[in-house]
C-alpha cells in the first residue's frame, strides 16, 4: 500500500473544476464534523470501535514490466461505507476487482484498481461519522485521488433526495468528468440500470471542485449516487455484518457495469 505520487507526464490534462458531492444525510443536515481531520481528533470516537478506514493502493506496471509508474489509472473511493451509506463500502471493493468477503482478485486475473473507504462500525448512529464529500480531507484519501488519473466515488441517497418516486431503484450519475459520466450513463443503462444525469440536481451532482472524488490529476471525477432501494435489492441479506456474503445478481451486474465504463474511459487516454 502506498500513498505517494509523482508528477503526471504525458496525459493532456483538461483542467476542469470539480464536484459538489452532497451526500443523502449532507443534503438535508449539518454535519456533526466539519473534516475527517476533525473527527480524527475527537477522542471520543475511537478507530476501530466507531469507524475504520480500509485502503490499497498498487504499483502499476506496463505490458513487459519494464516501467513502473507512480501515476494511477482509477481509484475506487467509499467516503460513507459501512453503517453510514449502506452498501457501498462493497460496491467500492467490487468495482475495485475485490470480493467484498474475501477480498480475492474477482474477476480472477482481471484488473484491479486503487481504493478508499471510510465505514461506520457502529450499530446505531452512524450517520454522526458522515463528513461530506467536499470536506474530505482524509490524507490517505487525497493522497491516492491526487496520484490518479480518475476516481469514481459511491454515495447512497433516497428515492425523494433524487426527485423519484418513493422506492425507485436508480443511480444518479454526477461529477465533473463529462467523458467518464457519458460511458458510466451508457453501461449501466445498457445493464439495464436506470442510470441518471444528475446534472440538475444541484445536492447530488457532484460538480465542486473539492469534492474528493474530483481532486484527480485531471480535477474531475464521477460520482454516483445509489438510492436506497437500489441498494436494498443487491443484498440478500442488508446488514453490515451480512451484505458482503449475500450479493445478489444486481450487485454483480452494478459492479461489471461499472467496471466496464472505467475500462471504456481507461482505453481513451493516453498512458501517464
Amino acid at each position: 500500500m502506498r500513498s505517494s505520487r509523482r508528477g503526471f507526464l504525458g496525459l493532456a490534462v483538461a483542467a476542469t473544476a470539480v464536484s459538489r458531492g452532497l451526500t443523502a444525510s449532507a443534503a438535508t443536515t449539518a454535519d456533526r464534523y466539519p473534516s475527517n481531520t476533525a473527527l480524527y481528533a475527537d477522542t471520543s470516537v475511537v478507530e476501530g470501535v466507531d469507524y475504520s478506514r480500509r485502503y490499497r493502493r498498487h504499483e502499476w506496471f506496463d505490458d513487459d514490466l519494464s516501467q513502473r509508474y507512480a501515476v494511477q489509472r482509477t481509484v475506487i473511493l467509499a467516503p460513507h461505507g459501512g453503517g453510514i451509506e449502506a452498501g457501498t463500502s462493497e460496491l467500492c471493493l467490487a468495482i475495485a476487482g475485490y470480493h467484498p468477503a474475501s477480498l480475492d482478485p474477482t474477476p480472477a486475473g482481471g484488473p484491479v484498481h486503487d481504493y478508499w473507504m471510510f465505514e461506520g462500525l457502529r450499530l446505531s448512529n452512524n450517520g454522526e461519522l458522515h463528513v461530506t464529500s467536499t470536506n474530505c480531507d482524509d490524507p490517505v484519501a487525497r493522497a491516492l485521488t491526487a496520484g490518479s488519473v480518475n476516481a469514481v466515488s459511491l454515495h447512497g441517497c433516497t428515492a425523494a433526495q433524487a426527485g423519484l418516486a418513493d422506492g425507485a431503484q436508480a443511480v444518479l450519475v454526477g461529477g465533473r468528468n463529462g467523458t467518464f459520466k457519458t460511458k458510466l450513463l451508457t453501461r449501466l443503462g445498457a445493464a439495464g440500470i436506470r442510470a441518471i444525469d444528475a446534472a440538475s440536481i444541484s445536492d447530488l451532482n457532484g460538480d465542486e471542485p473539492t469534492n474528493i472524488a474530483n481532486r484527480t490529476l485531471l480535477g474531475a471525477g464521477a460520482q454516483l449516487e445509489l438510492t436506497t432501494s437500489l441498494r436494498s435489492a443487491m443484498f440478500g441479506t442488508n446488514t453490515r455484518a451480512d451484505r458482503k456474503n449475500t450479493t445478489l445478481d444486481l450487485f454483480r451486474t452494478f459492479a461489471t457495469a461499472t467496471r466496464a465504463a472505467i475500462a471504456d474511459l481507461e482505453s481513451t487516454q493516453p498512458t501517464p
